[in-house]
């Protein structure tokens, strides 16, 4: 209890509400509010969402994106992508007993210095050799590499949750062996330009 004569503070009343937003390559759409005492303390963290939270399509409630709060104005705090991935129970669908699933994970660097990893997978309709599952990860790391060296940071995650490039992949690939899906299930924000490093706090990375 209160010393008698000292007024409470409400904590609560002392907080102000911030509405976080998506970067504006993904609409600024707002992602919701929180509440906090100093804007500072916003800094760093990582919002979770869907992208059907963001587009309104139903048919993209698979997809979880995470975004890092990285500077606030007023009571707006603004993010970056800092990766997505499918949901565990999408992914397990996916997957047919009797054929091969054929993973690449590659880092990549895009114009301008920013570096993500991207998890592809590619499920085909029947089984594949050892050739030509070679042959499908080259594939990925050709686009992956042609995508970077000629996209911005933005446009690059636009075609990687859109699926632009797992549609670029899938067209190349399906010379290769019948297939049932491509897509980039994972992504990961690794680092940032170093000047940009410099002005955002990304703080710790999504697990990968």
């Amino acid at each position: 209890m209160p010393p008698r004569g000292r007024r409470v503070q409400d904590k609560w009343r002392m907080k102000e509400w911030y509405n976080i937003v998506t970067p504006s390559y993904f609409g600024g759409v707002s992602l919701g509010t929180t509440p906090c005492a100093d804007a500072n303390k916003l800094l760093g963290r990582t919002v979770e969402t869907t992208l059907y939270d963001i587009t309104g399509d139903f048919a993209q409630q698979h997809l979880k994106l995470y975004f890092k709060i990285t500077d606030v104005a007023g009571t707006e705090a603004h993010t970056i992508f800092s990766g997505h991935e499918y949901t565990r129970d999408y992914l397990r669908s996916l997957v047919r007993r009797g054929s091969t699933r054929v993973d690449a994970i590659q880092d990549t660097k895009t114009r301008g210095g920013y570096t993500l990893r991207l998890s592809t997978v590619i499920l085909p309709l029947a089984r594949l050799n050892t050739g030509q599952i070679g042959s499908l990860r080259k594939i990925v790391g050709g686009v992956l590499e042609e995508k970077a060296k000629n996209l911005t940071f933005d446009q690059f995650v636009q075609e990687a949750v859109l699926g632009k490039i797992a549609s670029d992949i899938y067209n190349i690939a399906k010379k290769i062996a019948p297939l049932r899906h491509v897509g980039v299930r994972k992504s990961r924000l690794l680092s940032l330009p170093e000047k940009a490093e410099e002005e955002l706090p990304i703080g710790a990375p999504v697990q990968a």
